[in-house]
């Protein structure tokens, strides 16, 4: 199998504050419906949609994560910079996203930090100053 693309699909219960978040901290717009609304994330343009909890749910055929009790996908957002991590922190407050993490070092050349959207998704943004 050749598989050509691969995108995320996330639920949310508000599109347009959704939208608003996304839009604050830099992810472009790739459209959107009454039931979606899509960015592209990093220079190789990652897909994520966002649906109304209501449409995507019955298309998964099961239940979606409550996020106050698990995670679905921790998505790690790749910063330049140790002073590009902390510029992200303050955006994401600004735009309404929640620290779970202040910026920290973590082990040897690690620095970042974790934060949910309005929603509860979690992302991770990192900064890595070693090669693997």
């Amino acid at each position: 199998m050749n598989t050509r693309k691969i995108w995320a699909n996330l639920a949310v219960n508000d599109l347009e504050q959704t939208t608003r978040f996304y839009s604050a901290i830099g992810f472009k717009p790739n459209g959107s419906s009454k039931d979606l609304t899509s960015f592209l994330v990093g220079e190789s343009n990652f897909v994520i949609h966002f649906f109304l909890k209501d449409v995507l749910k019955p298309n998964i055929h099961g239940d979606i994560v409550d996020l106050k009790n698990g995670n679905e996908v921790v998505f790690t957002l790749s910063a330049g910079s140790k002073a590009e991590v902390n510029e992200w922190a303050e955006e994401i407050e600004k735009a309404g996203g929640k620290l779970v993490s202040q910026p920290e070092e973590f082990g040897e050349g690690y620095y970042g930090f974790v934060f949910c959207d309005p929603d509860g998704h979690k992302f991770n943004v990192f900064y890595m100053d070693v090669l693997l």
